[in-house]
């Protein structure tokens, strides 16, 4: 049985911190391929158009071979849930056993989520230990211990792993930020993606 994780977000740009947490996914399983998934439309926030994040994300991931871009929201109507998504994925893996790269601070929104519970018993979690208070690897542990024990009164088995990464204060928000400030970005993004944001002028206007 193979091991793939999907890697789904806004992606708005894809920097290297999300690209170090995919390759420390793909090597600490160890898996077979990491799957990125842009969303069409994230609830909650505007987003650069579908077209440019997925162009960006093609040229940060294009030097590994067991990085993939699929585009299965696109032909999907109204909201797109992370059950689907694993559904539909399924049809063209099959015989995979499939894990859910996210953040911590995302995992503690699981009891939330559309029909969450059948997607905790379909995948495993990759976490993330990002927006943690711990400043190394052993607190972090600690917080996600006592996350666990949130997430297990709402369901009766959930397998996850945290992710061995430093802690990076990285995130697209301040990398748009720093862009609509005239700001260096060189070495927070793929050069290419750099090159890219500067070409299309992406990011230049003031950040809401």
């Amino acid at each position: 049985m193979r091991s793939i994780a999907i890697f789904g977000g806004t992606f708005d740009p894809v920097h290297w911190g999300h690209l170090i947490l995919a390759e420390t996914a793909l090597y600490q399983v160890p898996l077979e391929y990491v799957i990125w998934v842009p969303s069409l439309n994230p609830p909650h926030k505007q987003a650069t158009s579908f077209e440019h994040r997925v162009e960006m994300l093609q040229l940060g991931i294009k030097d590994n071979p067991s990085f993939a871009i699929s585009l299965v929201e696109v032909n999907r109507s109204g909201t797109s849930y992370a059950i689907d998504t694993l559904l539909e994925l399924s049809t063209f893996y099959p015989n995979t056993h499939w894990y859910w790269i996210l953040g911590l601070d995302a995992i503690l929104t699981l009891p939330r989520w559309y029909r969450g519970r059948e997607l905790v018993q379909m995948c495993d979690f990759l976490v993330a230990p990002r927006l943690v208070g711990g400043e190394n690897i052993a607190q972090t542990e600690l917080i996600c211990k006592q996350v666990e024990q949130q997430l297990q009164k709402q369901f009766s088995t959930i397998k996850w792993q945290l992710l061995h990464i430093p802690i990076v204060g990285l995130s697209s928000s301040l990398i748009r930020q720093m862009c609509s400030e005239r700001q260096s970005i060189r070495y927070l993004v793929p050069e290419s993606v750099r090159y890219y944001i500067a070409a299309q002028n992406l990011y230049f206007h003031k950040s809401k």
